[in-house]
């Protein structure tokens, strides 16, 4: 028994380090040679400043302000959408919009009256920002990702759909033809994956970055 007590011993020794030690570092070390990108995160830097990255969505706001003043609630600073950048998914994360410490999903069915909720006052919101430069933009035409947050709520890229309602205000905002802008959001649209799988999106820190270096920002 005793001889079975120090096999068992040494083998989970063994396997600790080989699993918990060796493995992890030859995988990281691979990664790190192969695709330094991705192992880290595809991080979106600019003028040498961390500003991002490509698989994590992130808010384009600014601070509310009334009468000069910034507007808070519970002591912290209200936002809303910067109208010169296009605007993400919406996001229910824990502790803020698109905090991606706390990727997560309501978890709440399609019969929630929370859920329900949810999305009328992100259909509402979107109606509000878009509809002065989109004249006649009801509910029904508001794309499904621009009422409901996706299963991450860190989704890093909008419908194209969603990114051709949102161009007008931006080339509005901006004072770019309407065309031009139109032309970004295809160069910035990504392809299925492998060729069918999943839909097309337009990743919407790289489009804002594109805008910005075209016609000057501080992102």
């Amino acid at each position: 028994m005793r001889r079975d007590i120090v096999t068992s011993a040494i083998a989970a020794i063994v396997f600790m380090i080989l699993l918990g030690l060796v493995y992890p570092l030859v995988i990281t070390g691979v990664s790190q040679v192969a695709f330094p990108g991705n192992a880290n995160g595809q991080q979106v830097h600019v003028a040498g400043r961390l500003v991002g990255s490509k698989i994590i969505g992130q808010s384009f706001s600014v601070p509310k302000t009334k009468n000069g003043k910034l507007v808070e609630e519970k002591g912290a600073v209200v936002t809303e959408p910067d109208p010169r950048y296009f605007q993400s998914r919406p996001s229910v994360t824990e502790g803020g919009a698109y905090n991606a410490a706390a990727s997560t999903f309501s978890n709440l069915g399609p019969n929630s009256k929370a859920t329900e909720e949810a999305i009328a006052e992100h259909v509402k919101a979107y109606i509000e920002l878009e509809g002065p430069f989109n004249p006649g933009l009801t509910a029904a035409q508001v794309p499904v990702d621009a009422a409901n947050s996706s299963g991450s709520s860190l989704d890093p890229e909008i419908s194209p759909a969603n990114a051709r309602i949102q161009a007008h205000r931006v080339a509005a905002v901006r004072h770019m033809g309407i065309g031009s802008v139109d032309k970004l959001v295809s160069r910035y649209t990504d392809a299925r994956g492998i060729g069918f799988s999943g839909e097309r999106g337009v990743n919407v820190l790289e489009l804002n970055l594109a805008l910005d270096r075209l016609t000057g920002g501080a992102r």
